[in-house]
């Protein structure tokens, strides 16, 4: 998720479409792109409440790996310039020793004109980004950075299942994650009209499929489940609402809200969700969808620690492996932020 230069989001008349042109160097075993994977070397740093951060703060969760690769957390909010990390003592990254995301860019691309993007990884030496590259990210914490895994960890991406994990996330991706975005920033009644359908098609498809199974591929938690389920755990808070995706809630599909519940109680999904930090960020950024930049609210939170009965379709979270620690003290979401127990 990406700050505008304008401040402006809606695009004028006509289908929002996403800037997909992201730093595409990469962290890996054998340090190809001139970055080897390396304990302490590197910050990840993300903000709550952007549906790709969470992404990888919720495979970082699963796979053990905070003590290896830190994590500095940006406010809800943003102008038009940068993310800032306004949570932090002097508003700076304690590790980092900067205000603003936009300066690790500019460290290494000087007058970088793309979208300052979180999630981001940070070299913490150079102080300069290495990839903003979010749909990769996740992917090499799987692969490349397993030596550093914990004991007990999924394999969120496991080689017999990559294939249909990659067919189910292509369109998920286009139909559903950037799919509430494409309805929320259309600029015409047709592209709005035209996204509304596709994203609500493709939520029946996903619910006809999880209707007679736990998981989305496969009988335990994958790479595909973590990238559905930061879509909808936001859906009734904001795109329910603020992004006009309204045929139903998610509270109103029975499959889809069990799913999200079974995950939300899962151990690394819903200990990441900061629901303060995602409504502030929707509605009071996005000022040409909500001028007045008023926080609803609602809903109810409380629901999502409902019983959800899927363990009834079989299969486990986490297979053989077992289910991570819970957050460490500067990582835990602040009760008020959550409907979990503090």
């Amino acid at each position: 998720m990406s700050n505008t230069k304008d401040g402006s989001y809606l695009s004028a008349g006509g289908e929002f479409t996403r800037d997909q042109r992201y730093i595409a160097t990469r962290i890996t075993e054998d340090g190809r792109d001139g970055y080897p994977v390396e304990p302490g070397r590197y910050r990840l740093v993300v903000s709550r409440a952007c549906p790709w951060a969470n992404r990888v703060i919720i495979v970082r969760r699963l796979l053990g790996l905070e003590d290896v690769l830190s994590m500095g957390v940006a406010g809800p909010t943003h102008d038009a310039r940068s993310w800032t990390f306004d949570l932090d003592p002097g508003g700076r990254d304690p590790v980092l020793g900067i205000e603003r995301l936009q300066e690790a860019f500019f460290a290494r691309f000087p007058g970088y004109e793309r979208g300052i993007t979180v999630p981001a990884i940070v070299d913490v030496p150079t102080g300069q980004v290495v990839t903003n590259d979010y749909a990769q990210m996740t992917l090499d914490l799987s692969t490349q950075w397993r030596a550093h895994h914990r004991s007990g960890a999924p394999d969120l991406y496991p080689e017999a299942l990559r294939a249909e994990i990659d067919e189910v996330n292509a369109v998920v991706f286009a139909d559903v994650n950037n799919g509430v975005y494409r309805c929320g920033f259309a600029g015409s009644q047709e592209a709005y009209a035209r996204a509304y359908h596709r994203l609500f098609d493709r939520l029946d498809w996903l619910s006809a499929r999880l209707e007679g199974q736990r998981y989305l591929v496969g009988d335990t938690i994958t790479e595909a489940d973590v990238r559905l389920f930061t879509t909808l755990v936001r859906f009734d808070a904001v795109y329910h609402g603020h992004f006009k995706c309204n045929r139903q809630k998610l509270t109103e599909q029975p499959v889809l809200w069990a799913y999200a519940r079974d995950l939300f109680q899962t151990p690394g999904f819903g200990d990441t969700i900061d629901f303060d930090h995602i409504k502030r960020h929707y509605y009071e950024v996005h000022r040409d969808i909500n001028p007045s930049g008023i926080v609803p609210e609602g809903p109810d939170l409380t629901n999502w620690l409902d019983p959800h009965g899927r363990e009834a379709l079989g299969g486990s979270p986490f297979g053989a492996g077992s289910p991570p620690a819970p957050p460490r003290s500067d990582e835990t979401v602040p009760a008020g932020h959550t409907p979990l127990a503090a």
